[in-house]
């Protein structure tokens, strides 16, 4: 299986793939390539899963596109395409001038589908599924100008590059957007929020501009979009000392803190899941001077409050995290 992941957490992602069995082959910039089984929903660090992926060579453009447009006709045989289908060319960003040569080699094989095969072209959708979980279309990962692989099969986990907004007051903003695809859903019109340890209030204006009510709560100020928005409330106060009032309930537990990750869990994240003072939860956490595979652990352990109290809980290291853990989930009814 070919893995990818944000740059600079290979070793980690590779260290994932061990320790459920997988046998690491080899690994470049923002991509793992191991042999054997593993459950593809379990791998944080993987942004996503190619199984069994194709690799092609070529030393030109146009020999890249005609064998890639090969091995794509090849496995059409026998399968009759009714429905869009994801065309989707993705390569490290960090290797410079590789995104032009992938731009390059998909425009070549555009042309060849267009003309071979006009009607599969027009079904061709470029870009990544919005939803997580298993998709059917053409996956290309490019590892240099001359290899790449491919796949008709992926297990998108999520994460992905996502747009920015000038109000917006922090880049932490881009976290929450990304962390709702994650999720499968995203603040209503009229939902409740707390976010805790809000300030500068990326999340909490990600909350706001879509209708919800939102208390923020922090001694910092709320910036941009945030600050004097009408759909958030802004309680100057300590996020570890703030909870819901009797029988008060929250529809979305927001949390970003710069903290020592079990602290927060101990201190927040624990007791509002035990205490179901929240249906659905996004939080952040810092892992800098935390093992991250041994968190995960004691986060999975089948005694845990994520596992007790969590339902369609997801750990994962998003596009837009640095050396963070993002979790989402809801909290399981009484």
């Amino acid at each position: 299986m070919l893995c990818s992941c944000q740059a600079g957490f290979e070793d980690l992602l590779a260290q994932e793939l061990a320790a459920a069995g997988a046998v690491v082959q080899e690994r470049g910039p923002a991509w793992v390539l191991a042999a054997g089984a593993a459950p593809p929903p379990e791998l944080v660090f993987a942004h996503q899963i190619l199984p069994a992926p194709t690799e092609i060579r070529g030393e030109s453009v146009n020999a890249l596109a005609q064998e890639i447009f090969a091995a794509f006709a090849s496995s059409l045989r026998g399968e009759r395409l009714e429905a869009p289908w994801p065309n989707c060319w993705q390569h490290p960003p960090e290797v410079a001038g590789l995104g032009r040569r992938t731009g390059a080699v998909a425009d070549a094989f555009d042309l060849l589908l267009r003309r071979k095969l006009a009607r599969v072209a027009k079904l061709a959708h470029p870009g990544l599924p919005r939803a997580p979980g298993p998709a059917r279309g053409l996956f290309v990962w490019f590892a240099d100008f001359g290899r790449a692989w491919i796949s008709r099969d992926a297990w998108i986990n999520g994460p992905r590059r996502m747009a920015d907004d000038d109000l917006a007051p922090s880049r932490s903003y881009l976290k929450l957007e990304e962390a709702y695809v994650v999720l499968g859903r995203e603040p209503a019109p009229g939902e409740t929020v707390a976010d805790l340890g809000a300030a500068p209030g990326g999340w909490s204006y990600s909350a706001a501009k879509r209708g919800a009510r939102v208390i923020a709560v922090d001694n910092g100020p709320l910036k941009g979009g945030a600050a004097d928005h009408p759909r958030i409330e802004h309680r100057r106060a300590d996020a570890f000392g703030f909870h819901p009032g009797p029988g008060e309930q929250f529809d979305w537990l927001l949390c970003d803190l710069v903290e020592d990750p079990r602290q927060v869990l101990q201190g927040i994240v624990f007791p509002w899941l035990e205490r179901r003072w929240c249906r659905q939860f996004v939080v952040n956490l810092k892992f800098g001077r935390v093992d991250p595979l041994a968190l995960i652990r004691e986060l999975r352990a089948p005694d845990a409050p994520l596992v007790m109290r969590g339902e369609e809980v997801r750990i994962r290291h998003l596009f837009h995290d640095r050396e963070e853990l993002t979790l989402v989930g809801r909290v399981r009814p009484a």
